[in-house]
């Protein structure tokens, strides 16, 4: 309304809950949102691409690879994250793991032990970037050192 763009909304609803004394060994595949207040080890998918969403509380943790569309972390994390829309990193998330976000939000607190990466950059130039090489060539009796720029093959 009014030319405002409709930003991406988080899924508000939250469809399943696994309890704080609540411990699973395995795989989890969720539609729609799904808060985890107790133990995973495994890895939690969602199937939704467009609307699935993990809230991971402060007592919270998961040993596994995290993937929805829409995440909100105020627990633990060992393993990677994908999070294509949205990633929110509240101030007591720890994360030991790469991050994949299409937005972020990191509150005050919050560490990530690992690498962060933009889903929406793309991906030529994330390749061109990768075949890129300095090499120092030695000097000659007549030149100092040259640093020269070429394309890996």
């Amino acid at each position: 309304m009014f030319g405002r763009k409709k930003k991406n909304q988080l899924h508000h609803h939250i469809d399943t809950l696994i309890g704080a004394n609540t411990n699973i060994t395995g795989d989890i595949h969720f539609t729609g949102g799904l808060r985890i207040d107790g133990h995973i080890t495994g890895n939690v998918i969602a199937t939704d691409d467009e609307h699935g969403t993990l809230v991971l509380s402060t007592e919270g943790r998961i040993e596994g690879k995290i993937k929805a569309a829409n995440v909100v972390i105020n627990g633990t994390v060992t393993g990677p994250i994908d999070a294509a829309g949205y990633l929110e990193l509240q101030e007591k998330a720890k994360v030991y793991g790469d991050v994949q976000y299409g937005s972020i939000e990191i509150q005050l607190g919050a560490s990530v032990d690992g690498k962060m990466l933009h889903h929406n950059k793309p991906e030529s130039e994330n390749a061109q970037q990768l075949e890129k090489m300095i090499t120092l060539l030695p000097p000659s009796a007549d030149q100092p050192h040259i640093a020269v720029e070429k394309e890996a093959s």
